[in-house]
């Protein structure tokens, strides 16, 4: 593609010692049926090679190299800024995109101009018969969870709208992503996607869920699915997440359950092993939750009258919850 060419789409990839998975990405995008995109790889200081294999690659890569980790949500923010697309198609190096994934989520922005934000369907990448997710779904008492995750893959699983795109692989419109803001970079990795369809949801924004554009994902590939960093960013996030974004009537009403909640997770994760990093979570959730308690203000005055349409987002069974059942509904037109 011509340096002067404007691409429709920029495909962003954060690489941390992805080496086992990035080639695999790569070749995947090298095969897709879309062709007018382009893609910028942002390394965070990998010490495998894999800063090597994405130079590497025959594939035409925009290189970012930092020199030091900057984590998942700045690192996606810094490539959002040097995008050339009008639209940003955020890739996990462990997810692996069918040849039409593209094609699929450009030809559901036509179909639905009024939508900023797209998901894809992940299937498990070790378990093709299964599903690793069908977008963010959010329990009304702060607890977010990828829908879908596990349950069976039969067919097409349909389009419609949900609470937000999971960024293992999702299309934004640029200029919607930047004016957001982008993702949180305080919450460094996990839990930014959720937030950032919270507050697209606030303000008025909707997402859908394009079922029929797929890729295979490892899931927690690179991080671990159980591991300390894993449970206590996730958890730490998912609180600041909460305390920030949920509206206040919502808020009062579900603090009572969110607090069970969270002591509900105690001895599930003391059987996991993983209860020091979830009390260390907890505890620095309460000690650097001033400041977005301080932003509420500004944004929920922006998002007045929003509070019913963000609560028939929500999900409120916890067997729905337990089960990981997605929640899809049909998009307005």
């Amino acid at each position: 593609m011509d340096k002067d060419e404007r691409a429709a789409v920029t495909v962003v990839i954060v690489s941390y010692n992805a080496a086992a998975q990035l080639p695999r990405c790569l070749d995947a995008l090298s095969v897709q049926t879309a062709t007018g995109f382009d893609v910028i790889v942002v390394d965070n200081a990998s010490i495998d090679g894999s800063v090597d294999i994405a130079a590497d690659h025959p594939l035409a890569v925009t290189l970012i190299r930092s020199d030091k980790n900057l984590g998942f949500a700045a690192a996606n923010n810094l490539a959002a800024k040097q995008a050339r697309g009008e639209w940003i198609a955020l890739l996990n190096p462990d997810a692996y995109p069918e040849p039409d994934w593209l094609d699929r989520l450009l030809a559901a922005t036509e179909r639905h101009p009024g939508v900023d934000a797209f998901g894809s369907t992940q299937v498990d990448a070790h378990d093709p018969s299964r599903l690793d997710g069908l977008g963010d779904g959010y329990f009304f008492a702060g607890l977010p969870y990828r829908a879908g995750f596990g349950r069976p893959l039969r067919g097409d699983p349909g389009e419609g709208e949900v609470f937000g795109p999971c960024a293992a692989a999702a299309l934004w419109r640029k200029s919607r992503f930047l004016e957001l803001g982008g993702f949180e970079e305080r919450f460094f990795c996990y839990g930014e996607d959720v937030d950032l369809a919270f507050r697209h949801r606030l303000s008025g924004g909707r997402a859908v869920q394009v079922g029929s554009a797929k890729v295979r994902h490892e899931g927690s590939g690179i991080s671990g699915r159980r591991s300390d960093f894993t449970t206590y960013h996730g958890h730490r996030n998912r609180v600041w997440t909460y305390l920030r974004d949920m509206p206040r009537g919502l808020l009062l009403a579900s603090l009572p359950f969110h607090l069970a909640a969270n002591l509900y997770l105690v001895p599930r994760l003391a059987l996991a092993g993983q209860l020091q990093p979830y009390l260390r979570a907890l505890r620095d959730a309460v000690r650097g939750m001033k400041p977005f308690l301080e932003e509420r203000r500004e944004l929920h005055r922006e998002a007045r009258g929003e509070k019913a349409r963000i609560a028939h987002t929500l999900t409120w069974s916890p067997l729905a919850l337990l089960a990981r059942r997605p929640k899809i509904w049909s998009p307005k037109p």
